[in-house]
């Protein structure tokens, strides 16, 4: 999958930078002109790397926190999140990939303190808190993965490390899934067993089965476990659009699971027009359109269909989708890159020029 996107990245970019050579010679209006600021879109420099859409009150605490390295902002805003919701969740994975993003930029020394201390304080100092506990134990998952490599002692120990955390933070709030949703991650790192699995999915069904952030995490095990089946992952993606309750956006799954099986070189037009390439877009704008106003999975589900109908040339949904979503690029497939912002900025450029190719101009889009 990253081969792909990065192989993608080699092939549109050149030819991106060709068009910006062309657009100083080119009269006003020409498809060749198209330009993403005509639109209103954020400049690449100022796309928000942090998280898939707003969360203003997020925003504002993790710049409190970073700023002043103390935690009980980030304590307070965790603390009046609804724990079944999708919200917390990605509040703790944004708390989590702070502290991660901290330690790794100021890995600390002799006269250095490491990035990242506000969160040990928190958990020193609150050890009974419930949303420290969850934050701790995904900044552990995200250490995991992000520094170290899967299948090495090193990996296996924090791995180990992160699993004893969701079991605390578990403890400390015996209702809320993000524990359990966090540990997805664990069983994907780990190889749990199909049982133990589906022991621990039996769990976050039992407090929150329509969370749509646990059906993703639960796909990428299905992913890893299995070798990638293609098969296994698609009937459980099927299964959760199926049973999916009205205004949901589980309805988009099959999309993600057809993304998480994309063909190593997958450049070819016509995969992108096949029917389960087709039915799985359709399925996810009609869940778009039908989802609850401010579901906060909403912007996952929109980049990842920006992605799909760019390559399928559907340019004129794509860009409804960009009008939605643009400034923020902490999402699939995006962060999936070294550079999540220029890749965004690669499809939305394409969008634009497709779009514009075809008639489409700044008054047609409706905002």
């Amino acid at each position: 999958m990253l081969t792909a996107l990065v192989l993608l990245s080699f092939v549109l970019l050149p030819f991106l930078r060709r068009r910006r050579g062309v657009i100083e010679q080119v009269p006003p209006g020409h498809p060749d002109a198209a330009d993403p600021a005509d639109y209103g879109f954020a400049p690449q420099e100022e796309l928000d790397v942090r998280m898939p859409g707003p969360d203003q009150d997020l925003l504002d605490v993790l710049d409190l926190v970073q700023r002043t390295q103390d935690h009980h902002a980030a304590s307070q805003l965790l603390a009046g999140t609804e724990a079944e919701g999708e919200l917390r969740w990605q509040r703790v994975q944004a708390f989590a990939g702070a502290a991660a993003l901290e330690l790794q930029q100021r890995p600390g020394g002799v006269s250095e303190t490491p990035g990242g201390q506000w969160l040990r304080v928190w958990r020193a100092e609150s050890p009974k808190d419930a949303g420290g506990a969850a934050v701790h134990a995904e900044f552990l998952v995200q250490q995991a993965w992000r520094t170290s490599t899967p299948g090495t002692d090193e990996f296996r120990i924090i791995m180990e490390e992160a699993r004893v955390s969701c079991g605390e933070a578990a403890l400390l709030a015996p209702g809320d899934p993000v524990p359990y949703i966090i540990e997805l991650s664990v069983a994907r790192g780990l190889s749990y067993s199909r049982p133990e699995f589906e022991q621990l999915w039996l769990k976050i069904l039992d407090r929150a089965p329509a969370h749509m952030g646990a059906h993703l995490a639960a796909l990428h095990y299905w992913c890893e476990k299995w070798h990638g089946s293609r098969q296994l992952a698609m009937e459980f993606a099927q299964a959760a659009a199926a049973r999916a309750p009205r205004g949901s956006l589980l309805a988009a799954m099959p999309l993600f699971a057809v993304f998480e099986h994309l063909p190593e070189v997958n450049l070819v037009r016509g995969f992108y027009q096949s029917e389960v390439v087709t039915k799985a877009v359709h399925g996810a704008l009609h869940a778009i359109h039908s989802a609850r106003p401010g579901d906060p999975m909403a912007a996952h589900v929109r980049h990842l269909l920006i992605f799909f109908l760019v390559r399928s040339e559907r340019w004129a949904e794509a860009m409804h989708q960009l009008v939605h979503v643009d400034g923020h690029v902490g999402a699939l497939p995006w962060t999936l890159s070294e550079d999540p912002a220029a890749e965004f900025a690669v499809y939305r450029a394409l969008a634009v020029a497709g779009y514009e190719a075809n008639g489409g101009n700044p008054a047609t889009l409706p905002h």
